[in-house]
């Protein structure tokens, strides 16, 4: 008997080439927001690759705010996946299912963002989205992007169960005297440095569990090649100590 249409069992694959790549200060998965557009300070730049580096494909891109980026999780995709996964919205201590959830360990490693396009630059030997808002590790393999039509993609009676609400962002954020000196000494071009850090902050970025304890460590992140160290130093107050710059 011929085979006429195929099972559920049965596995496809595609293999697909990425379009562009991500420039962002987001360095490491640690302190990257757990949402886009929770940091509205995160600058970055999406640069066409390969065939795709070419002006005519985003030729009337301009005339939309943001835009829908369809990326792989390129930092996390060697750990494999499983089906049942602890998200810090129910405090990383509850398993649900993968699918049920935005962990970046999935069946397939692809993830989805919306971003704010802020600007295109094209030239003959490169075209490049200025974007922001983002929540994407520095060179993440993108493989498309859409642009974001309010009137569909925006579902104002949509139900988000466990993530209905948006985080807490109440924390104080402040800047040890030897910070503010930091700032100064190694301020970034075309970012609001203090801004950022204080919008990545707020979110909290230790492990669910920590949430809403003081903590003695010492924790440091990385924006762009800048070290930063910081405390929580009481149930709501973030001091951050200091930053270096590191050799890349």
């Amino acid at each position: 008997m011929s085979k006429t249409s195929e099972s559920a069992d049965d596995v496809q694959s595609f293999q697909f080439d990425a379009i562009g790549v991500i420039e962002s200060p987001y360095q490491e998965k640690f302190a990257i927001p757990r949402q886009p557009n929770l940091v509205s300070a995160a600058k970055g730049r999406i640069m066409l690759t390969g065939l795709a580096n070419n002006s005519e494909l985003v030729r009337d891109i301009e005339q939309f705010s943001h835009l829908w980026v369809i990326f792989v999780f390129h930092g996390t995709q060697d750990q494999g996946w499983k089906p049942l996964v602890r998200p810090p919205r129910l405090g990383g201590n509850v398993k649900t299912g993968v699918l049920a959830t935005r962990s970046t360990f999935r069946p397939n490693p692809i993830g989805m963002s919306v971003v704010k396009l802020d600007n295109v630059v094209t030239n003959k030997q490169q075209t490049i989205l200025h974007i922001s808002g983002l929540d994407l590790l520095n060179g993440t393999p993108i493989v498309d992007i859409k642009p974001y039509v309010p009137y569909s993609d925006a579902i104002t009676d949509a139900n988000a169960g466990f993530a209905q609400e948006q985080p807490d962002t109440s924390l104080t954020v402040i800047f040890s005297e030897q910070m503010q000196a930091d700032l100064i000494k190694y301020e970034q071009d075309d970012c609001d440095l203090a801004l950022l850090i204080e919008q990545v902050l707020k979110q909290d970025p230790r492990p669910a569990y920590k949430r809403g304890r003081a903590d003695d460590k010492v924790y440091g992140m990385s924006l762009y090649n800048l070290n930063i160290q910081w405390q929580v130093i009481a149930l709501d107050t973030i001091l951050v100590l200091n930053m270096t710059q590191v050799d890349k």
